[in-house]
């Protein structure tokens, strides 16, 4: 009776032990309800293209939804036009600059559209203090609170998006790029055209004056070594005409 109460006793110990082993091996949860995690550093990557993100990923809040954005940078009426659908996410932190916030789009198109709602909401009004926004690949970026603007474009300037868009389906972009490429082409060519023209006008004004300097300094120098002479007295005439009178031995003109 006691060996088969032992074995039963053994068993579920056992049991016991096989279970706390595997609840202390099960992984912990991440800080961060992210689309995408640095491996490294275990946070979002979009946290790591904060400006000195270093120093700033402490005090940095990560954001999800709308209720998170407005308990981060308060209530703002732009923020009407920013939606957390597929993937959407954001970061916000404080800089002497103004208080930044990043949000990033899951695909172009998500981004693009925010973009022109954004632009448009600013156009329709103009906020005290100002909002100081920019576009940066699938990032909408913002400075809030800040009253320089040249230092605002700076901070948002720090900011690169190191990741490979691509549109699902076509570019709605491509033609604006195009034209810009064909007017950058043709200006450049228009430019390269006429200055070798004028390059080549002022190389043959410049070649034409000191070959004429070359020239006439030859000529002058020629002229400086023939002997000097005179024809005083000696020049002869034939008097075909018979108008001349005869010249006596003396050189003088006859008279009749």
């Amino acid at each position: 009776m006691i060996k088969p109460f032992k074995t039963i006793l053994t068993i579920t110990a056992t049991i016991m032990l096989a279970a706390f082993t595997q609840l202390s091996q099960t992984p912990e949860r991440p800080k961060y309800d992210s689309q995408e995690l640095s491996d490294k550093e275990g946070i979002p990557v979009i946290m790591k293209h904060l400006p000195d993100w270093k120093n700033k990923v402490n005090e940095a809040i990560f954001i999800t939804n709308s209720a998170d954005l407005e308990k981060a940078l308060g209530d703002r009426p732009i923020f009407e036009q920013i939606e957390f659908v597929g993937g959407a996410e954001a970061v916000a932190a404080n800089y002497p600059e103004g208080r930044l916030l990043i949000v990033e789009y899951a695909s172009p198109q998500a981004s693009s559209e925010t973009d022109s709602a954004i632009r448009m909401k600013l156009a329709e009004s103009s906020p005290t203090p100002p909002i100081f926004y920019k576009r940066i690949g699938n990032y909408n970026v913002f400075v809030f609170d800040g009253d320089n603007e040249t230092a605002a474009i700076a901070l948002m300037d720090k900011i690169k998006y190191q990741k490979v868009v691509r549109w699902l389906g076509r570019d709605p972009h491509v033609r604006r790029r195009a034209e810009q490429s064909f007017i950058k082409t043709t200006s450049s060519l228009f430019v390269a055209t006429v200055i070798v023209i004028v390059s080549g006008l002022g190389i043959s004004v410049l070649l034409g004056i000191i070959a004429g300097f070359i020239f006439f300094g030859i000529r002058e120098r020629k002229r400086m070594r023939m002997p000097t002479f005179s024809d005083s007295g000696g020049l002869t005439r034939l008097n075909l005409d018979e108008l001349t009178p005869p010249i006596g031995p003396d050189g003088m003109l006859l008279k009749d």
